[in-house]
This record gives C-alpha cells, structure tokens and sequence, in this order.
C-alpha cells in the first residue's frame, strides 16, 4: 500500500514539473507585436523607430517644473528588438541611437546665444518593456547614461555633459508612442552656464517597425 501511494505521489510530481515547463504555444501573445495589439510578434532582430509626436518638442530644463533650458523640436531614436517574449512578460531592446537636429533647437539661458549639438553618449543602452507599458532605459555595465550639450555663448562653445542612472519612460497604445516626462540628468561638467540639473521630456509617436513591409506600428500587450 506504502508502494502504492509513493508511485502515486512521484507521478503527481513528475506530471506537475512537466506542465510547468511546457513551452509558450504558438497562441500566446508576445508583449511587443505589430499592426494591433495581439497581433504579429516583433521579430528579434526588428529594428524599431520613431521620431518626436507631431507638434511636441523634446526638452531639457533646470527644473521639473520651469520653463527654462533647451528644446528641441526634431528629434528621433533607433531601437533592436532583442527579446519578445509571451505577456505578461518583459520585451528587451538595445537602443543604438537617439538624435537631435541641432538646427530644430533653441535656449533660453540667459548668456546662451543657440545650440550647436545635443549627443547621446555611451550608446547602447538597454531598454526594458513591460507588459504594463512600463519602460526602463539602463546603461551597459560600468557606464552611464549621458548627453552632451554644446551651446553658443558670447564666451563661445559651452559643452554641457549630464548623466543619469536611469530612465522611465510609459508606452501607450493609443498612439503607439513612448513618454519620457521630468527624467532628471545631474551635470557631470561644463560652465556655471550649463543648470545643475537638467529634466528632459520628450513624446515619441509613433513607433514603428521598419524591419517590416510597410513599417507597422508597434503595440504592447
């Protein structure tokens, strides 16, 4: 009877560890797809774009809650997909490249004639997408996040350098777009010109997957 019941129980345990590594079926839905939500899966390898949301700008500011810094009415990011796993999960990117047309900029420091180049340094950075539309943008280990910012002064070129650890941005499905708003960059070095602290905020929208016909747009779930 004790042999009985000890068969049983292995049984039991043998049939609960293979259910709990069955593989995602061809059903599930990935956290990244195209053309709607639920739809094609992001392929690993797609590359991912956008440019700022029609009539925003992206902009740099002293403060969370001034006025005064740059802004940037041109402004664009590339992205590859680097994992697409089945929601509720986290969908995994390697961000190679953000820009921003010097010539769209403006400053309204006092003693800031105009802006030569905004940068992004130290590029790639990671950038996690969770189901819930949360995104994280994370530096390779060892590094930072950083951004140079060169402006025209009567003093001549400024060059600004700021850092962060981190950034938190929010996608939303309703106009495919990516949000960053008040994420803080500490100065690294510069002038007593460059403000102590910058916040950028910036709306993209909408992004796309240019790897694929027609370039869809891109949902998360």
């Amino acid at each position: 009877m004790r042999t009985r019941h000890l068969l049983a129980l292995v049984g039991t345990v043998v049939a609960l560890s293979a259910s709990a590594v069955v593989p995602a079926s061809a059903d599930d839905v990935a956290v990244l797809t195209t053309g709607s939500a639920g739809g094609t899966p992001v392929a690993v390898g797609d590359v991912l774009t956008a440019s700022l949301a029609s009539g925003t700008n992206a902009t740099l500011y002293s403060s969370a809650t001034g006025t005064s810094g740059v802004s940037c009415s041109a402004s664009a990011f590339t992205a590859t997909a680097a994992d697409n796993p089945a929601s509720p999960g986290t969908a995994t990117e390697s961000l190679t490249g953000q820009t921003f047309t010097a010539s769209s900029c403006s400053s309204n420091v006092v003693g800031v004639l105009g802006v030569t180049s905004i940068t992004v340094d130290n590029l790639p950075y990671s950038t996690a997408v969770g189901s819930d539309g949360s995104v994280t943008v994370t530096p390779a280990a060892g590094s930072t996040i950083q951004t140079t910012v060169k402006l025209r002064s009567l003093l001549g070129t400024l060059t600004c350098v700021y850092r962060a650890a981190s950034l938190s941005g929010t996608a939303d499905n309703a106009d495919n777009s990516l949000t960053f708003t008040n994420q803080q960059f500490t100065k690294f070095s510069g002038s007593s010109l460059c403000f102590a602290n910058g916040y950028f905020t910036a709306k993209y929208a909408p992004v796309t997957d240019t790897s694929q016909a027609g370039s869809p747009a891109v949902f998360v779930n």
